[in-house]
């Protein structure tokens, strides 16, 4: 190839150059200076080929000099025309086209990149400062996008698409008349049984975003990502979700709580809040938070660490926000009925620590692993503490409450309902027992403990029975409580923990009690009834063949008779308004004081009736048949008001 014509090639080539890029708006004068590098080289190789005399290697070298320049002018060329092309599709923006968007964006990158690793171009830095501001403007481009979109698909969850997620037995029944078909009033459809299971026992994640606008805002944040715009990103993602994700919250009811808060609720108010609270923790934790982990795995998918950040970042103020109830329940002051919230509570917390350390999972969600397992040891030892102050709280018990008809007391009937509550948390007993390290199987534990709880009430109702003047209310009250006691036990799962070497001992202690009750209430009128003391000075009493002896007194007799109706009379008015409320133990009871005085009564009035008899008015001194005391007997221990209508 001659010079002239090689001349004339490259020429031609570096005027297109010039003309393409003076009709391109980035075009600078950066742009300009290389294309002037150009010419200077093409200059020098000009002077290089004039001399005739060159020789053949130096002809050579200059054809190849030639080519370098020409395709290393090509390559520019190219570049220049990509920015020329990319800027207008990113100062239209990404609105209507993404996928084209993003695909210029690519192209813009790349160009960057070129132009900043081919600096030897003379002025190439004015070049690549405008290609990254334009990249600049695209990424903010491209940031607005990725804020508009995940705000329109990001929607407050409501508590009714919720609860349609939860399994059928945890679904609240809404009360419509439309709502027919299930046990809670709602009509589950096919699809949702199948979805569900048999049992209805599964949960069923949301889907917080239309599965098709996913990958968009997974692309819009890979290139995000790769311009180095991860903090943005963070924050926009971290503004949009945690404030959705809050809001769906309070809308199911969640409240933000202190301590201070907790303490001035009436029982009966936090205890409502309390079983709240563990419905919420069940929806936050496998519906909210799984569904909000599911989310951001998907946007942010491949790109850890960001993805797990975005996810502690959003998550972290509701955690927050439902764990600083548990921890303000746990250090608020202990007291007896709040033993089976704390139990139920920990019970929650124990059932969803898994999946707290699943969806939790990652360097940037730990201080919520560790919240969620700290207040879960909080109420295992709260827990533990007030089954603790309960045994010592029966034991010392100082109330003083009246009981003015033996039946049980108000304590025994709280303290058994208590244990019996106890033993629905059997499993959950064993389990603290076990953690806090107390030695020994769990299950003889949970023995010991009941036992003690047993004999702490005992000691306790042995205190109050001394309220009583009457000996014989004594024993009846402590026949009664201690009788309720067994009772309870026999009839629930207490029974399988004490064991029957227990039952039989205080199924005993209530026969001594009642022994002792008709030692005090009836010894004194059975004195009565003997023949002892009636015979006049120095006679004997009866004969031998059984008669009754004629020196008898019959003014003795009198008397006697007289003091046994008088005597029975009073015990009457008094023990009919005494209660014995187990129906059994109080037939019982008249049956055994029937077995002793009816005979005795009997035989008395066999043996003496007749000497009155034949006196004056011997209805005077004879006015029961044994017949009436039977049949009053059976009026005894109904706990009748006297002349009260209240007992």
């Amino acid at each position: 190839m001659g010079v002239p014509l090689v001349m004339e090639i490259l020429t031609e080539r570096a005027h297109f150059m010039r003309e393409s890029l003076n009709k391109s708006r980035t075009i600078t004068d950066g742009m300009v200076s290389i294309l002037g590098s150009f010419d200077h080289r093409l200059s020098a190789l000009e002077t290089a080929m004039r001399p005739t005399q060159v020789r053949t290697h130096a002809i050579r070298k200059a054809h190849e000099n030639i080519d370098k320049t020409l395709k290393a002018a090509e390559v520019i060329l190219a570049q220049f025309d990509i920015s020329r092309q990319v800027e207008a599709k990113i100062i239209k923006g990404p609105r209507d086209d993404l996928e084209s968007y993003l695909a210029a964006v690519d192209q813009l990158r790349n160009n960057v990149e070129f132009f900043s690793s081919n600096k030897s171009f003379k002025s190439s830095d004015g070049v690549l400062t405008n290609a990254n501001n334009l990249l600049a403007k695209a990424m903010l481009k491209l940031e607005e996008e990725f804020k508009q979109l995940l705000s329109t698909y990001s929607k407050v969850v409501e508590p009714e698409r919720l609860f349609e997620c939860l399994p059928n037995s945890l679904r609240p029944s809404s009360g419509s008349p439309a709502n027919q078909g299930d046990p809670n009033g709602r009509k589950i459809s096919h699809h949702e049984q199948i979805a569900n299971g048999t049992e209805g026992s599964t949960y069923t994640i949301p889907t917080f975003i239309p599965p098709r606008i996913i990958p968009q805002l997974h692309d819009l944040v890979r290139r995000m990502v790769e311009a180095g715009h991860q903090q943005q990103c963070l924050k926009i993602y971290r503004d949009t979700r945690a404030c959705v994700l809050e809001q769906s919250l309070r809308k199911l009811g969640v409240e933000k709580l202190t301590k201070d808060d907790v303490q001035k609720m009436q029982w009966e108010v936090l205890e409502g809040k309390i079983g709240n609270w563990i419905h919420f923790m069940r929806i936050a934790v496998k519906l909210l938070f799984a569904g909000e982990r599911k989310v951001c795995d998907q946007i942010f998918e491949d790109l850890d660490p960001l993805g797990n950040q975005c996810f502690a970042e959003v998550t972290m103020s509701s955690v927050i926000m439902l764990l600083s109830f548990g921890e303000a329940i746990a250090k608020s002051k202990r007291s007896p009925e709040k033993l089976f919230v704390l139990l139920d509570m920990y019970e929650t917390m124990r059932e969803l620590l898994p999946e707290i350390e699943v969806i939790f999972g990652g360097k940037a969600s730990a201080e919520m692993r560790e919240a969620a397992l700290s207040l879960t040891k909080r109420l295992a030892q709260t827990a533990q503490d007030t089954f603790g102050d309960f045994e010592e709280a029966v034991e010392k018990d100082a109330t003083k409450t009246s009981i003015l008809d033996g039946t049980v007391h108000p304590l025994t009937s709280y303290v058994i309902n208590y244990v019996k509550f106890l033993f629905d948390y059997q499993s959950t007993l064993k389990q603290l027992f076990q953690e806090n390290g107390n030695g020994g199987p769990s299950n003889s534990q949970l023995a010991a403990a009941t036992m003690r709880i047993m004999s702490a009430l005992q000691t306790n109702l042995d205190g109050k029975s001394k309220q009583y003047k009457d000996p014989a209310l004594t024993q009846l009250f402590l026949m009664n409580n201690i009788h309720y006691m067994v009772r309870s036990v026999r009839r629930s799962e207490a029974k399988d923990l004490l064991g029957d070497d227990w039952v039989q001992r205080h199924r005993r202690i209530v026969q001594q009690h009642a022994n002792h009750y008709r030692r005090n209430a009836w010894g004194k009128i059975l004195q009565c009834l003997t023949v002892q003391g009636l015979s006049s000075s120095g006679s004997g009493g009866l004969g031998t063949d059984g008669s009754t002896s004629s020196s008898v007194s019959r003014a003795l007799l009198k008397e006697r008779f007289k003091a046994f109706n008088m005597q029975f009379e009073e015990l009457h008015q008094r023990q009919t308004q005494w209660t014995v409320p187990d129906n059994e133990l109080r037939e019982s009871l008249r049956l055994a004081v029937a077995e002793v005085l009816l005979p005795a009564y009997r035989q008395f009035l066999k043996r003496f009736g007749s000497l009155l008899d034949n006196g004056k008015n011997p209805q005077k001194y004879i006015k029961y048949t044994a017949e009436d005391l039977d049949r009053m007997l059976g009026e005894f221990f109904e706990g009748k008001p006297r002349g009260d209508p209240r007992r």
